[in-house]
């Protein structure tokens, strides 16, 4: 939940201008994030942010080196299904999305901004999302897509070594020499 809240906080200070915690604990609550002023207050010193003058006014800022490329809509969507509990079930042709209390905007966010071409529109509240697709054809695809991104990421498999590496090839014609244990 950590990682997610502070992604939530890049976003919005890349966005608008905050200019206290308590602000910032606002904007956060409007994205579904629940955090209290000392939660807030380890945020603001675990990312570096820093106050700088902008616009006229003293607003809270990333340091450059915390400046990295955001993940794209699809990763972030990833990241948030694989993090959170997740219930996906069908009605009608929406999908219904249950999820922990105060995470379900962030989700919905994240599959908005992915436009997937099968859905049409999503609805958050606190712990359940809505998600409208155009046919059932789409229904189908979007939750078989949602359940995959649910899965872990297959680690990488290690290298095998070939059957034989790291001895000389056999010389075609000839057989391997043998050693005879009576010498």
């Amino acid at each position: 939940m950590k990682q997610l809240r502070h992604g939530a906080i890049r976003d919005l200070l890349a966005q608008r201008d905050v200019r206290t915690q308590q602000e910032l604990a606002a904007a956060l609550r409007e994205r579904g994030f629940r955090a209290t002023q000392a939660t807030i207050s380890r945020d603001v010193g675990e990312l570096g942010l820093v106050k700088v003058h902008r616009h006229g006014l003293h607003v809270y800022a990333l340091p450059p080196r915390v400046a990295e490329p955001e993940p794209s809509a699809e990763e972030r969507l990833g990241n948030l299904l694989r993090a959170l509990p997740v219930d996906v079930r069908e009605s009608g042709l929406m999908l219904v999305v249950r999820t922990l209390s105060g995470s379900a905007h962030a989700i919905a966010a994240a599959l908005d901004r992915a436009h997937w071409p099968e859905v049409v529109g999503s609805i958050a509240g606190d712990d359940t999302l809505f998600v409208a697709c155009t046919d059932r054809t789409s229904l189908h695809r979007a939750r078989r897509r949602l359940l995959r991104m649910m899965e872990p990421p297959e680690p990488p498999q290690p290298r095998r070594r070939r059957a034989g590496s790291g001895r000389p090839p056999a010389r075609a014609g000839r057989a391997p020499a043998r050693r005879d244990a009576s010498l």
